[in-house]
C-alpha cells in the first residue's frame, strides 16, 4: 500500500532548508566580506609648514586714463588728420571743424575792441582836460573791458574747431566721418593711455576679512589701501599666457560692498610698457601667496556631511570624536586648517569609513605627521 505525502507538509519543509541554505550562505559571505573590508586605523598629528596658495579672481582691464572726446562746438567736420588706433600725442590736432563762422564773429568782435580803446583813449583825454566827467571816463572803460570779453569769447569758440589730444594715448574707434555735421557734445572718438593699467575684481566678504586681518596690511592713513606684503599679483590672459608683468602689493578697495552679490570691488595696478593690454579686456587675476606656519592635515582624512567638513580627533583614552574643522584653503591633497583642531591633537588618517562617532579604537597603528604627508606625494607620483 503506498503512503500518501501531504502536500502542504512538503512545501514547509523546502522552504525551511532553502531559508537555511540561504541564512548559511548569507554568513559565509558576510563573514568574508568583513575580513576584506577591515583594514588598519591609522591616526596621525596635523603638520606644520609653510604653504603656497593661489586664489583666481575673473576680472576687467580698464585703462588709467580713458576718455570720451567731444565737440564744443557744432559745425561741419573738415578734416581728421589721424587714424583709428594710432598713438598720438598730447596737443596733437584729431579733428578740425570749418571755422568760417567762427572766424567771422572773431574778427567782428576784434573791431569792437578796436572801436572801443579808440573811444577810451578819447575820452580820457578829454577827462584830462576836464571837459568829461569821470563818470564817462569809467563809462568808455566799462565798454572797453566788455569788447574784450567777447573777443576772448569768440577766440575761445574758434579755438574749439581745432579738436586736439588731451594728453598721450591711441585713438579709438573714429565714430564720425569727414563731412559730418556735428552738434555741440557729440561723441567723436575715445583715447585711452595705457601706460599703467587699473584691473578691477570681485572679492567676497569673507576674502575681504581675511586679507585686512593679514600683518601690515592696513595703512592708518589711507584706509582704502590694502598692502599685501610679500604677495606677486599676476594675470592670466585669455590665452592661458601669464603676464609679463606683476602688480604692486597695494590694492585700492573700493567703498561699498554689494548688498546683491556680497562682494567688494578691489583694484591691482599694472604696468604697461609693451602696450599689450587694451582697455576692455578680460582675464584671471591670481594672488600668490605664502601661507608661514599653516597647519595642514590630508584631505583624505576628512569626510563631509551636509556641505561641512569633518575630522574624527582621537582623545587620549582612545576614543574618535566627529569634529567640524574650518578650511581656509584647498591644495591638491592637503587642507589648510583655519579651526578645528590644534597642533598636537591626533586624528585618523586611515580607516575613517571604520569609525563611528565616541567609538573606542582598540587596534591603530601611528604615522607621523611628515610621514603622512610624505604618503600623499608617493601616491599623487
Amino acid at each position: 500500500m503506498n503512503a500518501r505525502v501531504n502536500p502542504i507538509a512538503a512545501l514547509v519543509l523546502v522552504a525551511s532548508g532553502l531559508a537555511g541554505t540561504a541564512a548559511c550562505s548569507r554568513g559565509h559571505a558576510e563573514s568574508g566580506g568583513h575580513e576584506e573590508a577591515h583594514h588598519p586605523i591609522v591616526l596621525t598629528r596635523p603638520g606644520v609648514m609653510d604653504i603656497p596658495t593661489s586664489q583666481h579672481f575673473v576680472c576687467q582691464i580698464h585703462s588709467q586714463r580713458h576718455i570720451e572726446v567731444r565737440a564744443l562746438d557744432e559745425g561741419y567736420l573738415q578734416e581728421i588728420p589721424v587714424q583709428e588706433g594710432q598713438a598720438v600725442r598730447q596737443g596733437q590736432l584729431l579733428f578740425k571743424l570749418l571755422p568760417v563762422v567762427y572766424r567771422a564773429r572773431l574778427d567782428a568782435d576784434r573791431a569792437e575792441l578796436h572801436l572801443a580803446e579808440i573811444n577810451l583813449r578819447n575820452t580820457r583825454n578829454l577827462a584830462d582836460q576836464g571837459v568829461v566827467s569821470p563818470q564817462e571816463l569809467a563809462l568808455a572803460r566799462a565798454e572797453r573791458d566788455r569788447a574784450k570779453a567777447k573777443v576772448d569769447l569768440a577766440a575761445a569758440e574758434y579755438g574749439f574747431t581745432n579738436i586736439v589730444a588731451p594728453f598721450d594715448g591711441i585713438m579709438d574707434r573714429q565714430l564720425v566721418q569727414e563731412g559730418s555735421l556735428i552738434s555741440e557734445g557729440d561723441i567723436l572718438t575715445t583715447i585711452s593711455n595705457n601706460e599703467v593699467m587699473w584691473v578691477y575684481f570681485n572679492v567676497p566678504e569673507a576674502d575681504y576679512l581675511r586679507f585686512k586681518s593679514l600683518p601690515g596690511a592696513n595703512d592708518p592713513d589711507q584706509p582704502q589701501r590694502l598692502v599685501l606684503e610679500g604677495a606677486q599679483i599676476q594675470i592670466r590672459l585669455a590665452n592661458g599666457e601669464i603676464f609679463d608683468h606683476d602688480a604692486a602689493e597695494t590694492l585700492t578697495i573700493e567703498s561699498d560692498f554689494d548688498n546683491e552679490t556680497g562682494n567688494i570691488k578691489f583694484r591691482a595696478d599694472f604696468p604697461n610698457p609693451e602696450r599689450l593690454l587694451r582697455h576692455g579686456q578680460t582675464g584671471t587675476l591670481l594672488i600668490n601667496q605664502t601661507v608661514q606656519g599653516a597647519m595642514v592635515i590630508p584631505q583624505r582624512a576628512t569626510f563631509e556631511v551636509l556641505d561641512r567638513q569633518y575630522v574624527y580627533v582621537v582623545d587620549d583614552d582612545g576614543i574618535a570624536h566627529q569634529r567640524e574643522i574650518l578650511i581656509s584653503h584647498e591644495l591638491e591633497d592637503i587642507y589648510v586648517i583655519e579651526e578645528g583642531i590644534e597642533e598636537g591633537e591626533m586624528f585618523v588618517f586611515e580607516g575613517v569609513r571604520q569609525v563611528r562617532d565616541g567609538e573606542h579604537l582598540e587596534e591603530t597603528d601611528f604615522v607621523s605627521a611628515e610621514d603622512a604627508l610624505e604618503d600623499l606625494k608617493h601616491h599623487a607620483e
